[in-house]
């Protein structure tokens, strides 16, 4: 009975020829050439003592250190492969010292990265040719080829394979071709090939959901790219887009050239065809060609440029579009943003520096009703264009630069532009924890500031002017463990000069105004048990006193101030607005409790508990100016403020429960009311709600949701602990739904389903967004993936990652692939 053998090829010992070794399975012997005519058959159990013993005529070796590791190479360095032993095996093995050696019967060649499988095997040492036949199977780098004949050199990599499938790591690109041929490591040409990345069924036919059929289709791993001659692109046996010359990524990394084409389906542009075009210029500088066909109005081109350097980095969109049918005007729109670090240049100053650009430009009033997804301003009516120019060392820091507006009129629902601030200068001198009059731990500060405040004046009904402050705050805050007091004091002074005179005749007006206040708290911890949890529970009682003197500001305009939101946040604040033009006489104290629930081990939050009450000890005098630019409003003459709830859960990671709400004791009713929960029991699974009420203003119900089907009609669907979707066949409803209950109508929707069929994913999406009172776009996305090849069709994925809460994309990998997941 014969036992399988093995031989191992390796550069030949210090001093002297090749050495000849041979042991059976499982040792492997080392050798570089075969003693002349030599036949290897089965050995007993003398010649494995001897191999072992290193009796012979091996002669005394030095002994081999071995240093242990826990990772496995993905490559060896060059000296390292060009050293690498060849191990051959088989169930007979003949050969000649320096010649042919040939294998038969499970023969098997493998060296480091590259293992070639078959009946027979054959390797030329002096050429180092390998030919193999009969069920042959190659792996080089976790790249499978197997097919009834190969012929290649094991040095250079270059042969031919004969009528092979093939498996790509990488990507998990499969095929199928009548010849490969292999010129070097990293590139292959395939003849009369097919390609996709659906998996193969064994036993059957191979027929893919989709796959590229093509008369040639060369690999090429330096650049990561497949380029397909005279190919169509199938899908369910149709083809779906062809072209004579076309390349296909191999990787995520970027390349240049033609994206697929985009479709979109818009209710008042059309039918939009983009069909975009990449230059990957440098790894740091890429620009993508938006050219956009569209039925109603004509063609928009489109482009974006982005760049990426050590010490700043931005991007520049754009779009132009000639004679809009629709508006029978041209249009245009712009942004550009632009960071840099400016630190260790001559305009640091010795300090840290920095800039920052934001443009933002559009041709008229309509574009962001017209083209709403074109911008990235967060306010879709109003888009900022600023330059800053930023400093700071040590206590001091300067901030310079310019702000201004593009306001977008809607003669339905006009809006008041803000004024542009050209320019605002501010340095600041700050320190923290300093020594103040024998007192430790004192901070304080001054601010200066001057801005040139500008608009037009008739939509303003305000000057324009000047404005130059100063302010001025100390604090120190005593605490210790279970109580903290923090005492703090601010000087605001302010001078104004106005362009037109003031309605008492001045052209002037100054303003200095002092405030105190007085914050502390006290916090007690237990530990506490609930529903058989264990939990380390507070209790946090806080008091807030606050005195600012009231000064008539009814003759100053308003240049930046606004109310703040009040919340618990700002409820324990000392100005009732934001900005500098109205500084609130606010003569009162706030009270408030808060609760938590600490997980013990961990320190998160399960639960918070909060509500705050303010009281007024007189009249808030100080108001904001109404709609027309005029002083206007009532005093706050109430003395109890609305009170201020906050509930906050999440007792488990799947579950998360936030309220809030705003009672009037005067009315007994909410004025503002916001609940909202989260349900997210696994990947892929996510439903969230949210109602809010703005009582005499807006009420509105939002819901969201990622969740598969199966869980609904058939068995539930299965995700991977790494993250990725699995079980091929899986329906997903995807959305979000925001309906307004006063105008009892759906006011923005997005609302789709997703396939994932293993290999290629289809998405349909409706989208409805309000661009009116009574005006509304509408459009469908719809969008074929096919898993490590394109895109085609609209791109969904954006409106539904910016759209539905915690939305997750089918196909996100986390780790790169290794070849020891094919290694064989």
């Amino acid at each position: 009975m014969n036992r399988r053998t093995h031989l191992l090829c390796a550069p030949a010992l210090p001093g002297g020829r090749p050495q000849p070794r041979f042991v059976t399975a499982p040792v492997a012997l080392a050798v570089r050439g075969l003693l002349a005519g030599l036949t290897i058959g089965a050995l007993g159990a003398h010649g494995l003592a001897q191999a072992q013993s290193g009796d012979g005529d091996e002669g005394s070796q030095p002994a081999m250190s071995l240093r242990s590791s826990g990772m496995l190479l993905e490559t060896l360095p060059e000296a390292a492969k060009q050293q690498a032993p060849t191990f051959v095996s088989g169930d007979r093995i003949e050969g000649q010292t320096d010649g042919i050696t040939a294998a038969e019967g499970n023969a098997e060649l493998r060296r480091h990265d590259t293992v070639i499988r078959a009946d027979r095997l054959q390797l030329d040492q002096r050429t180092n040719e390998a030919q193999a036949k009969g069920n042959v199977l190659i792996n080089r780098s976790g790249d499978r080829f197997e097919g009834p004949e190969l012929q290649l050199n094991v040095d250079t990599f270059e042969g031919t394979f004969t009528q092979p499938t093939f498996n790509l790591l990488e990507n998990e690109g499969k095929g199928d071709a009548s010849r490969v041929d292999f010129l070097g490591e990293d590139k292959a040409v395939a003849h009369d090939a097919r390609y996709s990345t659906c998996p193969r069924t064994p036993g059957a036919s191979w027929m893919p959901d989709w796959m590229v059929r093509a008369t040639r289709i060369e690999f090429d791993n330096v650049n990561q790219v497949g380029t397909a001659t005279n190919g169509a692109l199938e899908f369910k046996g149709v083809p779906i887009l062809g072209w004579p010359h076309f390349t296909f990524p191999l990787t995520d990394a970027r390349k240049s050239g033609l994206l697929p084409p985009t479709l979109n389906i818009d209710s008042v542009s059309g039918l939009e065809v983009t069909l975009p075009y990449y230059l990957n210029i440098a790894p740091n500088l890429d620009a993508t060609l938006y050219p956009t066909v569209m039925s109603k109005r004509g063609v928009d081109l489109g482009g974006e440029l982005r760049y990426l350097q050590p010490t700043y980095a931005g991007q520049v969109r754009g779009a132009f579009m000639p004679s809009d049918q629709l508006r029978g005007a041209d249009r245009w729109g712009y942004s550009a943003q632009h960071s840099q670090n400016l630190s260790g240049t001559g305009l640091a100053f010795g300090g840290s520096a920095g800039v920052y650009l934001n443009l933002n430009r559009v041709s008229d009033d309509n574009y962001w009703r017209d083209f709403p997804r074109a911008t990235t301003s967060l306010t879709t009516r109003l888009l900022a264009s600023d330059a800053v120019y930023s400093w700071g060392q040590g206590p001091w820091s300067v901030s310079a630069g310019t702000y201004s507006w593009q306001t977008l009129q809607d003669i339905d629902a006009p809006i008041i532009p803000p004024y542009d601030r050209l320019p605002s200068v501010a340095v600041r001198y700050g320190r923290s924890d300093a020594q103040v009059a024998n007192l430790s731990g004192v901070d304080w500060s001054v601010l200066t500031e001057y801005t040139r405040f500008q608009s037009i004046p008739s939509l303003t009904r305000q000057t324009n002017g000047d404005r130059a402050l100063t302010v001025a705050e100390i604090s120190r805050r005593f605490q210790a463990p279970g109580w903290f007091i923090k005492p703090r004091a601010q000087l605001h002074a302010t001078q104004y000069s106005f362009d037109t005179p003031l309605a008492n005749g001045a052209r002037t007006a100054s303003r200095v105004l002092p405030t105190v206040s007085l914050d502390s708290g006290l916090i007690f911890e237990r530990d506490a048990g609930y529903f058989g949890r264990a939990f380390t529970q507070t209790l946090e009682p806080r008091a807030f006193f606050t005195w600012t003197p009231y000064n008539d500001q009814r003759l100053l305009p308003n240049y930046d101030s606004a109310a703040n939101d009040f919340n618990l946040a700002s409820i324990y604040s000392e100005n009732a607005f934001g900005g500098n033009d109205r500084i609130s006489d606010t003569r009162a104290v706030t009270v408030g409790v808060s609760s938590r629930l600490l997980d013990p081990d961990s320190g998160a939050e399960v639960v918070r508990l909060g509500v705050a009450q303010r009281y007024l000890f007189q009249d808030q005098n100080v108001f904001l100016p109404n709609s027309s630019g005029l002083s206007g409003g009532d005093p706050v003459n109430e003395r109890l403020s609305d009170i201020l709830l906050a509930a906050r859960v999440q007792w488990s990671p799947r579950w998360l429960t936030d309220t809030n709400v705003q009672y009037s004791p005067g009315d007994r009713q909410s004025v503002r009311t916001t609940l909202s929960g989260r349900y997210t029991p696994s990947n892929f699974r996510v439903l969230s709600a949210a109602y809010r009420l703005q009582r005499g203003s807006s009420e509105q119900f939002n819901v969201g949701w990622q969740w598969p089907l199966s869980d609904f009609f058939g068995e539930p669907a299965r995700t991977e602990v790494r993250g990725r979707a699995l079980g091929p066949g899986q329906w997903y409803s995807v959305g979000r739904i925001n309906y307004s209950v006063p105008d009892r109508k759906v006011v923005d929707l997005v609302a789709g389903f997703e396939y994932d069929a293993g290999c290629w994913i289809g998405r349909i999406v409706v989208e409805r967004l309000q661009t009116g009172v009574a005006a509304a776009n509408q459009r469908i996305l719809f969008q074929l993936e096919f898993s490590g090849f394109t895109r085609v069709g609209s791109n969904p994925l954006k409106t539904l990652k910016d759209n539905v809460p915690r939305y997750q994309y089918l196909r996100e990998e986390i780790n790169p692939p290794s070849r020891f997941q094919q290694y064989d």
